[in-house]
């Protein structure tokens, strides 16, 4: 090999993709797969014959890295540049169009070469809007293709550190992915890692909402409202078994545990960790209770936990805040569909109703659960609030009904007396005088007899000689 063709980047050291630095970049980072890149190039056979070229566009050339948009040759060179970096790729027939070329302008068997520069990219956004909250670059890229799940075992190697540089987390954990935040570790680290293959090690930029958000972490050191960074390597993991692949049995098995652990979260006022593993019972046994073919014992069984399973959710996003009352009420508006006289569900129901302002129907459920049961005394004073919050409602509208009607009376008396003063104007032309000179009536005006007009409209008012009104 001559220093003019360049040294070997591929795996395997045939010799396929050539790379010759013509102008170093700038850094040491490199992007990775999954990174947007923005590149120029111009695109030549051996013989010097150019077949395409951005810059004869004037038009960068964008793509994703690893998403095999490219051919093999630039999947490999592109990986190794850096920002600014110029550099001529020689790329043999396998590494390119292969042995039937791309007609017109690339014949078959064609070695290529490529000037190449790297202008910038943006590494991979994982974030569930694309809203760069979860950033990653991968540094050492894992091995196969499975990914982790919900509910895998994973043990990673972390490292965490402020904008400024500052390590605020280094250890090596285990835990079970969507249960995290047990183990202090943020949601972004979590959605992250189901993209992650084993031995993956990369580089996390995490926005506040994937971190520790508006709160921040004392115990770590962490200000609130942080930007972190997080080097994490996946050491290794163990799948959750995935519904599809499970029988009844093991559905309403999995489902029990799963539904003990949300109510221990609940127990520990965990909210959001128990509202997970309630939502995966009813991912996990929704469609059960109606399937035909399953057997009836697993049907019944399955109804029962999806019930409380509402029955839960219903409680606990009442305990929320006030913003999740709609979804109290639709969880436990599912109960009542699975057993429609259940007094919790009609109770609940209830009480997400009165925090939605529904208040008439929340009445009515907590009047139907003394019905079931007359010795309810939760249910007997959720009545009398709810009969004092209309007795309110009503003197409210009747008061703003009052005001109404007093302002319609000010603006009726407002417009007479507007209609009265141009009716004024008018008579005033008649006369001939009025509004004029010191305002004192001549004997003609005070001794004149009424014109036509004046006896034809009788309630007009004028004004006499002492600026009062009398009828004509």
């Amino acid at each position: 090999m001559t220093v003019d063709e360049g040294i070997d980047i591929t795996k395997d050291g045939d010799r396929g993709v050539l790379k010759r630095i013509i102008t170093e970049g700038e850094g040491s980072d490199t992007p990775s797969a999954g990174c947007q890149v923005t590149v120029h190039y111009t695109g030549t056979l051996l013989d010097g014959t150019k077949f395409d070229s951005s810059k004869d566009r004037n038009e960068p050339f964008d793509f994703f890295l690893g998403k095999d948009s490219v051919i093999k040759a630039w999947e490999i060179g592109v990986a190794t540049m850096k920002k600014g970096e110029v550099c001529v790729l020689t790329c043999a027939p396998e590494y390119a169009y292969g042995a039937t070329g791309s007609s017109p302008k690339i014949p078959p068997n064609a070695t290529l070469q490529f000037e190449i520069e790297m202008i910038d990219w943006k590494a991979e956004d994982l974030s569930p809007n694309k809203n760069k909250g979860i950033l990653r670059h991968i540094i050492e890229q894992g091995s196969g293709f499975d990914n982790p799940n919900d509910g895998a075992q994973v043990t990673v190697e972390l490292e965490g550190k402020l904008q400024d540089g500052k390590v605020f987390d280094t250890r090596t954990v285990s835990f079970g992915l969507g249960e995290g935040s047990e183990s202090n570790i943020c949601e972004g680290i979590e959605r992250a890692l189901e993209k992650f293959t084993l031995g993956e090690k990369s580089r996390l930029t995490l926005q506040p909402k994937y971190a520790f958000k508006t709160e921040g972490n004392t115990e770590m050191g962490v200000p609130p409202n942080s930007v972190v960074d997080y080097t994490v390597k996946l050491v290794s993991f163990e799948k959750a078994k995935e519904p599809w692949s499970m029988d009844a049995e093991e559905k309403l098995q999995q489902s029990n545990i799963w539904k003990e652990k949300g109510t221990d979260y609940f127990k520990a006022s965990k909210f959001q960790l128990a509202i997970k593993k309630y939502k995966k019972v009813v991912t996990m046994l929704g469609d059960l209770p109606e399937d035909a073919n399953e057997a009836e014992e697993h049907k019944e069984q399955a109804k029962q936990l999806l019930l409380s399973t509402h029955l839960n959710l219903a409680l606990v996003y009442l305990k929320v805040t006030p913003a999740h009352h709609y979804k109290a009420r639709e969880h436990a508006a599912k109960a009542l569909k699975l057993e429609p006289q259940n007094v919790k569900g009609l109770f609940r129901l209830g009480q997400a109703l009165l925090g939605l302002g529904e208040v008439d129907q929340a009445l009515q459920n907590f009047q139907n659960v003394i019905e079931l049961e007359p010795q309810n005394k939760a249910a007997a004073n959720q009545v009398i609030v709810c009969r004092n919050a209309i007795a309110l409602q009503k003197k409210r509208e009747m008061q703003l009904y009052a005001n109404m009607f007093d302002k319609f009376a000010i603006r009726d008396a407002q417009a007479e007396k507007q209609r009265a003063k141009a009716e004024i104007d008018v008579i005033g032309e008649k006369v001939g005088e009025w509004g004029k000179g010191e305002g004192e009536w001549t004997d003609e005006q005070r001794d004149r007899k009424p014109t036509e007009f004046e006896k034809e409209n009788p309630n007009i008012l004028l004004l006499d000689k002492d600026g009062q009104f009398e009828n004509m």
